[in-house]
Formats: C-alpha cells, sequence, structure tokens
C-alpha cells in the first residue's frame, strides 16, 4: 500500500476543510503541508468564498503563512450596507505595540543580513530591547516582570513562539523565543521605514507618563 502524497490528496478537501482553519487562525506551512498545498491549489475559490464574508486572504507563499482579514472598506461604499466584523480587532496597549514595532525592526536588521530564516531572541536581548524605552526602574526583578506580560500577550497574539528553554551556562537555562515571520505582514515595510520617528514619539510620550506618575 502507497503512502499518500502531497498531490493525490488536495482533492480530499473542500473549502469547508481550509476555510474553517482560516477563520479559527494562521495556517502555516511548516505544521501541515498537505493542508498548505492544498490551499495554494484552491486559493482563487478560497478568496471569492471569503470574499462574500467580508474578508480577504493574505497569502505569503514565501513565508509560508496565510490568514484572514476583514476587507477595507473602500471610500465610495459609503451607501453600502455595513457587514458585522467577523475577524474581531484586537487593541493593543501601547507597550505591547512598542515591543512588537521593536521586534518588527530587529527582523528587518536579521533578514538584511541574510544569514538564517528563523530569529531567535533570549527573554534577556527581549528585554534590553524595551529597557531603554521604559522609565527606570530600582526595582530590576519588577521591570523584567513587566516586560514579561508584554511578551506573553504578543506569544498569545502568535507573532512569538516559546521555545525550549537552553542551557545558557552550567546550571542555568535561558528562555528562548521564535520572532515569527508573519509579524512582517502587520507591520509593513512602509510602516517600517518611518520607524525611527514613531520611536521618538513613543520616549515622549513614556517620559510624559513617567513625568505624570512622578507628581501624583
Amino acid at each position: 500500500m502507497t503512502e499518500p502524497t502531497i498531490e493525490n490528496t488536495t482533492t480530499d478537501y473542500d473549502l469547508s476543510a481550509l476555510v474553517i482553519p482560516l477563520l479559527k487562525g494562521v495556517i502555516y506551512q511548516e505544521n501541515d503541508a498537505i493542508l498548505w498545498h492544498a490551499l495554494l491549489q484552491l486559493q482563487a475559490r478560497v478568496r471569492d468564498y471569503v470574499g462574500v464574508l467580508g474578508l480577504e486572504l493574505v497569502l505569503d507563499e514565501a513565508e509560508g503563512y496565510a490568514f484572514l482579514r476583514a476587507r477595507k472598506e473602500e471610500p465610495d461604499d459609503d451607501a453600502a450596507p455595513k457587514l458585522p466584523r467577523l475577524i474581531a480587532r484586537r487593541p493593543l496597549s501601547f507597550p505591547v505595540s512598542l515591543l512588537l514595532a521593536l521586534l518588527r525592526k530587529k527582523l528587518a536588521e536579521f533578514d538584511a543580513g541574510g544569514s538564517d530564516t528563523r530569529l531567535m531572541l533570549s527573554r534577556e536581548e527581549i528585554v534590553e530591547l524595551m529597557r531603554v524605552f521604559l522609565p527606570e526602574r530600582s526595582n530590576e526583578a519588577r521591570l523584567i516582570d513587566q516586560i514579561e506580560t508584554y511578551i506573553n500577550k504578543i506569544v498569545e497574539l502568535g507573532f512569538l513562539r516559546r521555545l525550549k528553554p537552553v542551557t545558557a551556562s552550567p546550571g542555568k537555562q535561558a528562555v528562548v523565543f521564535e520572532v515569527k515571520r508573519i509579524l512582517k505582514a502587520f507591520v509593513d515595510a512602509q510602516w517600517l521605514a518611518n520607524l525611527d520617528a514613531r520611536l521618538a514619539d513613543y520616549q515622549a510620550y513614556l517620559a510624559n507618563e513617567h513625568g505624570e506618575s512622578s507628581d501624583g
């Protein structure tokens, strides 16, 4: 008996078998090669199907991920009936947005080096990324705990993946994260080009927040 191949299992998928996983979250090539191949073959039908629901398919074949997002409303569509949103927007706190921006910048620098395709960062490296933008605290443990909550939120959003701890030194293990490349789809090149100005705004905002809290 022969093993099923990607090619001869694609026909086993109908639109429901592709759209339902997309409605639940991101499809990654590395997680399910057969499902991914089926999506590539049937993506035109998937786009038409989800378009009726007011959604659009975002598929990056090179990076190996696909997800659904709400279709942008055209300026001349004011008279059209508004559809309820199937994909909810998630408001992010200011520090979480800042950390996402810093991770995106780090990913761009990493890609420019061209040495590998997976960016791995330790918890300590992520803490150092954030430290310069946060008010100074005398309690180092509290600062790290605070940044840890931001990291956990980004893990929950799917932009970071927690890996198995690695041995950093005898008797000590380091917590390591992979920066998921899908982050590029949410923080695009145009936004990244203006990042330095945005980071300056972040620093001004945080300095103001720190000043107000100190006055209080």
